[in-house]
């Protein structure tokens, strides 16, 4: 912006020191085809220092529209993240809540998470550091005791009410 400033203050001046020069020709008996082609270039240089000083506040509002929809839309994440957290808090409850009615061990309940999240059997025994046959049962009393047939429909029944057709 400060170039676009500098540009139209330099035209500006170059217009003022062509009026001069002219207003010097008319003193001095310059033919007057000289004096049309400098006011030509008084006049183009007119014309470009309004064309750029347009452009100049036409980009300025442009770029306060973007900063104020810039600052709003930086509010408004700002209040999704609160509002996500709150949900994910909330649902992270639920999903306790549902494991202790389903009656599960500690160590099912890590197991139940970590399913939910989307780790393998073998991520799941690296994490808790024990092994995939091990991690393999727990899953398969978890599934027993929530009355699922695998994986897919345990994460399903957390996600069922969620969905909205």
């Amino acid at each position: 912006m400060r170039k676009d400033v500098f540009i139209i203050i330099l035209l500006l001046l170059i217009t003022l020191f062509k009026l001069f020069d002219i207003f010097a020709d008319f003193q001095l008996d310059i033919p007057s085809w000289h004096i049309a082609q400098e006011a030509m270039l008084v006049l183009l240089t007119i014309a470009a220092s309004i064309f750029l000083g347009y452009d100049l506040i036409r980009s300025s509002r442009q770029v306060k529209a973007l900063k104020s929809k810039l600052k709003k839309a930086d509010k408004e994440i700002d209040h999704m993240s609160s509002q996500m957290r709150s949900a994910r808090q909330e649902y992270s409850v639920t999903i306790a809540a549902q494991f202790d009615a389903w009656q599960f061990t500690k160590s099912e309940q890590q197991v139940a998470l970590l399913l939910l999240k989307g780790l393998s059997f073998k991520e799941i025994a690296e994490v808790r550091l024990t092994k995939e046959k091990t991690v393999r049962q727990q899953a398969s009393t978890i599934y027993s005791k929530a009355q699922v047939d695998g994986r897919h429909t345990l994460c399903a029944w957390f996600m069922e009410d969620f969905i909205q057709e």
